[in-house]
């Protein structure tokens, strides 16, 4: 019975303390639950009223924005507005001005047409005045026929008499004045004829020395020169200025051209084309390049080796550049490089018997004829020329008077100038040292190259086939197709009045236009 109490009692205590347990923690949670939602509301105040801010700064920011879209498009029609006033304003002044010259325009009008009326009366009154002129005209005719007792035609015809004359008396009078002249200037107008008669005569000689034959070892060799269509021939002749003549010649092309520099370039290049065996334009361009300056450093070494050979020093480079190019002209058919060598060593030898100073002496005969291989050959006599040339290069004045002198270009006054003539002479007159022909010739043709290189746009000249054409090589940019023709017919023209030539001259103007660029 205890044990049930004390059970009982036991429940009773822990019913009640699990109870008071249950109450405190309701009671505990619900305070706790009060302050989370007193924070909870706190924090929506705060997020409520920054929301709040936020919303009225967006719709300040908007309102600013529509504010100024509004402001611009009231500004941009404000100026339409003002724009299409003033447009409005221009028109009206524009309508007002052609409203006032079209006033003017019906005054003038008005005004030519009474001018007109005018002058249809004075033309009438004019013709009119024109008549009774005639009508007096004749009748004072008829009086002055009655009076002289003749008719006007048989005056007319004695007035021709007369006239005719006076004529006969005057042309009679001018005959025998141009009479005179001819026989004063008899002598020059005879060595002209027969000068001009040389050059007529002289084709076979000129032939034989402005050709170079270049062996072949077969003619397979003939169609890879002349290329595909002719390009690889037409390449060579246009680079070198040499015609390239491929006949039916076995083993054998014949370059033909009165320079024997630009010959000796041409064979050069096709020897050394042919040894290689690549053959096409550019190849030939290149060689051709490298080809003149190898005849040029050449011409520079031969100069110096004549130089040196007749002991003559202290000479200017271009001086030894111009004795060096000696070597590829000729006086008269005579090699000017031997034919001045000669003269120098005759004029030391006379200079030794004479006692005077024998290297000026060898200078001077040296250098007599530098005039004769000029690069721009201007229109001077080849001694004056020279003379110049040495005054450039410093030569001492004995030397320069003595080449200016040796045709009686200039007065000699040193002894030194008539020993250079004197030996000069000697040189050239040799029996079969001097072809005048041939000299003529080669003048001739330079004379032809000229011509056209007097007209601008022109780059270069070639006279080939013995002076029976004449290549011109114009600049693209400089000439058009059409001025092309113009000028083949303007240069033929100047060469029929000013020169005097065997046959008739083929002119061709070549103008082409390259691009080139480089591949790196």
């Amino acid at each position: 019975m205890e044990v049930l109490i004390i059970i009982s009692v036991g429940l009773l205590s822990f019913a009640a303390g699990a109870y008071i347990a249950y109450y405190w923690k309701i009671k505990i949670f619900s305070k706790r639950s009060e302050e989370i939602i007193k924070e909870a509301e706190n924090e929506a105040e705060v997020i409520k009223k920054e929301k709040i801010l936020q919303a009225k700064e967006k719709f300040l920011q908007l309102k600013t924005e529509y504010d100024k879209a509004t402001n611009e498009k009231n500004s941009k029609l404000l100026a339409a507005e003002n724009k299409a006033k003033q447009r409005e304003a221009s028109l009206n002044q524009r309508k007002e001005e052609l409203q006032k010259k079209q006033k003017e325009l019906e005054t003038k009008k008005k005004e030519l047409d009474t001018q007109q009326a005018t002058l249809e009366t004075e033309s009438e009154n004019v013709a009119k005045r024109n008549e009774e002129l005639d009508k007096l005209q004749k009748q004072q005719i008829e009086k002055l026929e009655f009076i002289a007792g003749l008719t006007a035609a048989d005056a007319k015809n004695q007035l021709v008499e007369m006239l005719k004359n006076d004529a006969k008396n005057e042309v009679s009078a001018y005959l025998n004045e141009i009479l005179e002249e001819a026989k004063m200037a008899a002598s020059k107008e005879a060595k002209r004829i027969v000068i001009q008669t040389i050059q007529r005569i002289g084709s076979e000689v000129a032939v034989e020395n402005s050709v170079t034959v270049f062996p072949i070892d077969n003619d397979e060799i003939k169609g890879r020169i002349i290329g595909r269509e002719g390009r690889n021939i037409r390449a060579l002749e246009a680079a070198t200025g040499v015609e390239i003549v491929v006949d039916d010649t076995p083993e054998a092309i014949v370059l033909s051209g009165f320079d024997p520099v630009r010959r000796e370039i041409a064979r050069l290049s096709l020897h050394q084309l042919v040894t290689d065996g690549r053959i096409h334009p550019a190849r030939i361009e290149e060689i051709v390049n490298k080809t003149k300056k190898q005849i040029e450093d050449e011409i520079v070494e031969v100069g110096k080796r004549t130089a040196i050979d007749l002991g003559i020093h202290g000479l200017h480079p271009e001086l030894i550049r111009i004795i060096g190019k000696m070597k590829y002209r000729s006086s008269y058919g005579q090699n000017l490089l031997q034919h001045s060598r000669e003269t120098a060593n005759l004029c030391a030898i006379m200079a030794a018997e004479l006692g005077l100073n024998v290297k000026m002496a060898k200078r001077a005969g040296l250098l007599h004829d530098i005039g004769k291989v000029p690069d721009d050959e201007p229109e001077l006599p080849h001694a004056i020329l020279g003379m110049r040339l040495a005054e450039k290069y410093k030569e001492k004045p004995e030397i320069c008077n003595a080449i200016g002198s040796h045709h009686d270009e200039a007065e000699m006054t040193t002894v030194l100038s008539p020993i250079v003539q004197v030996c000069d002479s000697i040189s050239g007159a040799r029996p079969g040292a001097r072809r005048e022909i041939a000299e003529a010739y080669i003048k001739r043709l330079k004379d032809l190259e000229a011509v056209a290189l007097s007209y601008p746009g022109v780059l270069k000249t070639f006279a080939i086939q013995a002076g029976r054409e004449l290549r011109v090589i114009v600049g693209s940019e400089k000439v058009s197709d059409k001025q092309a023709e113009t000028l083949a017919f303007n240069i033929a023209k100047k060469i029929q009045d000013e020169m005097t030539y065997p046959g008739q001259i083929k002119i061709t103007v070549i103008r082409e236009t390259r691009a080139i660029s480089f591949a790196k």
